[in-house]
């Protein structure tokens, strides 16, 4: 049975999977919407994404970030999981990053400022890797045999 920071831990990972689940879902309505609407032709974007107009444009390469910092948490969320070393350091860390992540998301999908999508991207970034270095601390110097 998981104690409270890893259910909290294994919350934040499901949350950014929704996230990821949520922008491919939305991203289909909008596609599918463009092509049945006769706006985008099958053709012309079998083989490039050129085609698509601004709006899928930004949903779908807000899709497809996040197949780039979240696989780095993924990853330290099921060696957290599976150490059995999850603190409320790594938790607070964890929902950092996922806040982070849906804000990135959300300025990516909407008004796509590049200067503030860069602040709140480079801001999850040293959240994650703070939460890697807290791991590799707790892993290293303050747990048992793991």
């Amino acid at each position: 049975m998981l104690d409270w920071p890893e259910k909290l831990l294994f919350a934040a990972a499901i949350a950014q999977l929704g996230l990821t689940f949520g922008l491919m879902v939305w991203l289909g309505f909008i596609r599918v919407r463009l092509v049945t609407a006769g706006k985008v032709s099958i053709g012309d974007v079998a083989l490039s994404n050129e085609a698509w107009p601004p709006q899928a444009t930004q949903v779908s390469n807000a899709a497809n970030n996040q197949f780039q910092l979240p696989l780095l948490f993924y990853a330290v969320v099921l060696l957290l999981l599976w150490s059995g070393i999850t603190g409320w350091p790594e938790v607070v860390l964890a929902w950092s990053f996922v806040i982070l992540r849906f804000g990135h998301a959300y300025i990516h999908t909407t008004m796509n400022r590049v200067d503030l999508r860069f602040f709140v991207y480079s801001a999850g970034f040293f959240m994650l890797l703070a939460l890697w270095l807290v791991v590799a601390l707790r892993l290293f110097f303050f747990s048992g045999a793991v």
